[in-house]
């Protein structure tokens, strides 16, 4: 991935996350939020680890929008979080209205 900020603000997400994500950012802490998510290696950096956050965030999101019940809100704000943190600072993404 050539530009990941570029990548985060062609995508639109509802506000709520993104503002719960943001507001999480302060408090990341890498190893945890990492183990939390689960199935990335703590080893991983850089847009290596953010297109890896962004594979399961599309699955989320796929999830999300189809209503599944399996789909958890909380997972969501905590990618969310891990990405913003790892992308460097909590730009202004495009939100959906």
């Amino acid at each position: 991935m050539t530009d990941i900020h570029t990548k985060l603000a062609t995508l639109s997400r509802p506000k709520i996350l993104l503002r719960a994500a943001r507001s999480g950012v302060r408090e990341y802490r890498r190893a945890c939020y990492l183990k939390q998510i689960g199935g990335i290696p703590a080893n991983l950096y850089g847009d290596a680890l953010l297109d890896r956050l962004l594979a399961e965030e599309g699955e989320l999101e796929a999830a999300r929008k189809a209503r599944d019940v399996s789909y958890r809100a909380h997972r969501h704000v905590t990618l969310w979080t891990a990405i913003l943190a790892e992308a460097g600072r909590p730009l202004e993404y495009k939100m959906a209205a």
